[in-house]
């Protein structure tokens, strides 16, 4: 996967500007929590680019709890570790965690 680094408040603006072209993927992730990291390996282990047309934001939300409270506020979904959302238009279409993130059913979500 091409992780962009999600670490500055400012991006959610990026987002939902790029969102209105582009589907957008957040992952927040946990990185002293078990499921978070098996989650994150499945993910990336199945994750196929030349499948899915996304543009995918990686959140390390321990050393970025603000910003991940500030995109639950945004895109008015619970937060949760780990979790996955797909934002299209400014809005979340698709959320996620823990082991119900799943590559065919983000890829699924995307054809939408």
């Amino acid at each position: 996967m091409n992780w962009n680094f999600l670490q500055h408040p400012d991006q959610l603006q990026d987002i939902l500007k790029e969102s209105s072209e582009k589907n957008i993927l957040i992952f927040k992730h946990s990185t002293t929590c078990s499921i978070s990291r098996a989650t994150l390996s499945r993910l990336e282990r199945n994750w196929k680019d030349d499948e899915v047309d996304v543009k995918s934001y990686f959140l390390d939300l321990l050393t970025y709890r603000e910003l991940s409270n500030k995109i639950a506020e945004q895109f008015d979904v619970a937060h949760q570790s780990p979790q996955v959302l797909l934002i299209r238009h400014g809005k979340s279409i698709y959320d996620r965690s823990h082991f119900d993130i799943d590559f065919m059913q983000i890829k699924t979500e995307l054809k939408n």
